[in-house]
């Protein structure tokens, strides 16, 4: 899952960015306003984290900009803790939730995941595809009971896909949403990463669609 993070305040950009990537995300990140829009215009992001409060370009017309050009992404809104009106603003705006600062960094990642989560119509943290079991919240997986050790890049191929069972996801949409924007973007690789994870689940769940991308979808489903 890739997240943008958008704010202006150096260091509180930095933990965030190191928070969320220990949570198993690809983090971008933009200092003002006028870069926030352009990256969340121009890239596709599974959230936004994104500041009130910024240079250029504040957030609100940020967003307001994003929603009037098609930009459906879930946004979560950092606001300061005694402006009820940048709450009102932001959800008007089309936010889909806030945190007011200042905040607990695991907050933050909850209320991110939880979006990501929503976005995909999942109710709950852990996802299932036949034997497989993911939990997003602790980054655990396991088939039929027992632990699989993945490396970062599968986990988050393995996430995706998991998030969108049934879809069929191209090698691009894949790049796009598993590596940065400064990542040297070789949709070959993500055929080593498919044969690696299917080695590894031991389990016919990640379809090839020949000429199209690929297709997870639980073994009882794909019988019928």
């Amino acid at each position: 899952m890739r997240i943008l993070i958008v704010e202006d305040e150096a260091e509180l950009n930095r933990q965030l960015k190191d928070e969320m990537e220990e949570n198993g995300y690809v983090v971008d990140c933009a200092f003002d306003g006028e870069e926030g829009h352009f990256l969340g215009d121009t890239e596709p992001y599974d959230a936004v984290v994104l500041d009130i409060g910024l240079p250029k370009m504040d957030g609100i017309s940020v967003l307001e900009a994003w929603r009037r050009d098609g930009r459906t992404m879930p946004v979560l809104i950092l606001t300061a803790r005694d402006r009820w009106s940048d709450k009102v603003q932001g959800i008007d705006a089309g936010a889909d939730d806030y945190v007011a600062k200042p905040f607990h960094m695991e907050e933050v990642v909850a209320r991110v995941r939880a979006l990501v989560r929503r976005s995909a119509g999942l109710a709950s943290n852990e996802i299932t595809c036949g034997p497989i079991r993911l939990d997003a919240r602790s980054g655990r997986v396991t088939v039929e009971g027992l632990t699989l050790k993945l490396t970062s890049h599968e986990f988050r191929l393995l996430s995706y896909l998991m998030h969108h069972q049934g879809k069929i996801i191209s090698r691009t949409e894949l790049v796009e949403h598993l590596y940065d924007q400064d990542f040297d973007r070789d949709s070959n690789t993500i055929e080593v990463f498919i044969g690696r994870l299917r080695k590894k689940l031991g389990v016919d769940v990640i379809q090839t669609v020949r000429g199209l991308g690929y297709n997870m979808i639980a073994p009882d489903t794909a019988k019928e």
